[in-house]
């Protein structure tokens, strides 16, 4: 074989062996940027449903507000009713007294109760300022040493 055949079928074979590394390596990376166009396809399916189930909870609680505003004017005209009822008929006023709405309790003496704490009077609990902190005698003594 003459030699400048051998250069031309080692350029030959070269230019294939490139051209199919090239299409592999392509190959490869767009099968990457697939799977992100598939991802990001799922994505914007997800953000469609979620606005449909946001609008969809708008409008449930848009109706339940309605028929709670209902449910009170119902309640309300049922005790008008009543009232009207027990007054045509003579009944006392204190039959009446479950269906008044009712104020939050207060003391004897007209004040709220007070806040709930997390210790009784003259003991400090894990909430008060001083929980933890040592004494001066307990400071004096010597601490181990730190490595």
């Amino acid at each position: 074989m003459d030699a400048s055949k051998i250069n031309w079928i080692l350029a030959i074979a070269c230019l294939l062996a490139g051209i199919g590394l090239g299409a592999l390596g392509y190959h490869l990376l767009n099968s990457s940027a697939a799977s992100l166009q598939k991802l990001r396809q799922r994505l914007a399916e997800r953000d469609r449903e979620l606005a449909a189930l946001r609008e969809g909870m708008d409008d449930h609680l848009n109706e339940v507000s309605r028929l709670v505003a209902a449910l009170q004017r119902n309640g309300e005209a049922l005790a008008q009713r009543l009232a009207q009822d027990a007054s045509r008929l003579g009944g006392k006023e204190s039959a009446l007294a479950g269906l008044e709405t009712t104020s939050p309790p207060t003391t004897p003496d007209g004040e709220e109760p007070a806040m709930p704490r997390d210790y009784a009077d003259g003991t400090g609990g894990t909430l008060s300022e001083d929980f933890g902190l040592k004494d001066d005698e307990d400071a004096k003594a010597p601490q181990p040493p730190r490595y």
